[in-house]
């Protein structure tokens, strides 16, 4: 296959598993930059879904309809083949299929989930399935993929129903969309972070909730790269409002996967997701509608010095499961920027916290403006001890291995 098989351009973790093929089609065929249009318009539009919470996620036939204008892409085909049916390699060739049957995802054997991939043919005529997913799961990373499949591995991972469609480029020269918003009114606004906040099912409306966020951030931040890259936000000052809702986003999807995982334990969630989640909601209006004013969410507070020996042994703990040098932490060193830092080393760290120091942790205080470093989960394990109870000493942390 050519060189440009998963082109450099495409900033692959800015999108969907559904999304994310359908940008790496475009800029094949269009040029650097053409996958972008897919954040030219910023929706929140929830219906129905499963569990009789609401969902902003869209359908497959939704998102390609939407994506090929705004790609330069038509569909030249698309049907819904039937259990047991071979799908062939073809250029454009775009399939839609189960995750949990792909082998070279996380999902495989773990989840069952849609997830889209171009089918196509290699040099020497076999098949090839060309993934540009690029995310962070409970079973693994998954990255961008050029992965070649035997007849009997293609059946195995396809063995339907499957939606199968086949793309080309449309006609005539391709110009960038004009951005827009599509956003529900104050009253769906409330309905959807309320459906979320009472589900009687708290482990469930989180778990859902993990997605939607995770979506919702995602699309955010396309938005704002689309308009950045077109020169929409009038001046420096929009662009820092757009950046800082952007992570105010991301840091509420980090939250809420967080509280999930509690929740899962038997541990109370924290109070205030679901006013960050309104917030944040009625926020996308003023940020990318109109010129906002800059607005930030105060950091950790400020308290006396932290113990030495606590910051000993927060930072080895955090550093055995993150598999880096304790000192650099204690260095300052943000976790964040700490390679393989994710949501999931967070967890880890905490859960491994409160074991190790027999305490729990409030609720309220596990949000990533604590999580982020070393003196912020500092000054939260010192919430949780209890009164007079002295941090325990640092013992060594082993550099490799998180158990």
């Amino acid at each position: 296959m050519s060189a440009d098989v998963l082109p450099a351009t495409v900033d692959w973790p800015l999108f969907d598993c559904v999304q994310v093929n359908l940008a790496l089609l475009a800029d094949r065929l269009h040029g650097a930059g053409t996958h972008l249009n897919l954040g030219a318009v910023l929706r929140f539009r929830p219906a129905p879904g499963p569990g009789g919470l609401p969902t902003v996620e869209r359908s497959a036939e939704e998102q390609i309809a939407d994506a090929a204008p705004a790609l330069g892409l038509t569909v030249l085909d698309l049907r819904t083949t039937p259990a047991g049916e071979t799908v062939r390699p073809a250029p454009g060739r775009y399939v839609i299929a189960d995750a949990y049957h792909l082998p070279w995802v996380p999902y495989f054997g773990q989840r069952h989930m849609d997830h889209s991939f171009l089918l196509e043919t290699a040099a020497d005529g076999s098949a090839v399935a060309v993934d540009g997913y690029h995310n962070e799961t409970p079973w693994g990373s998954a990255r961008p993929v050029s992965h070649p499949l035997s007849p009997a591995e293609l059946a195995a991972a396809v063995p339907g129903p499957a939606l199968v469609a086949t793309l080309g480029p449309a006609g005539g020269p391709l110009t960038a969309p004009r951005p827009g918003l599509d956003l529900a009114d104050e009253e769906t606004t409330d309905r959807y972070v309320a459906a979320y906040a009472e589900h009687p099912d708290r482990a469930a409306a989180l778990d859902r909730l993990t997605l939607e966020t995770w979506l919702l951030a995602r699309s955010r931040k396309l938005h704002a790269r689309f308009l950045t890259a077109h020169g929409l936000l009038a001046g420096p000052a929009d662009e820092e409002a757009a950046a800082a809702h952007v992570k105010a986003w991301e840091s509420l999807a980090e939250s809420v996967y967080l509280a999930y995982r509690r929740v899962e334990r038997g541990r109370p969630e924290p109070r205030e997701l679901a006013t960050r989640l309104a917030g944040q909601l009625r926020r996308d209006r003023e940020v990318f509608g109109t010129a906002a004013p800059r607005t930030s969410r105060q950091g950790p507070d400020d308290r006396p010095a932290v113990p030495a020996a606590l910051r000993e042994r927060v930072a080895a703990v955090a550093a055995a499961v993150l598999r880096t040098d304790p000192a650099a932490l204690l260095d300052g060193q943000p976790l964040a920027a700490v390679p393989g830092f994710t949501s999931f080393r967070v967890v880890e760290i905490v859960e491994r916290l409160e074991r190790e120091l027999s305490l729990e942790f409030a609720a309220d205080d596990l949000v990533p403006e604590y999580l982020h470093h070393i003196d912020g989960i500092c000054r939260i394990v010192l919430r949780a001890l209890p009164t007079g109870t002295a941090p325990p000493p640092a013992r060594p942390a082993a550099r490799t291995g998180v158990n």
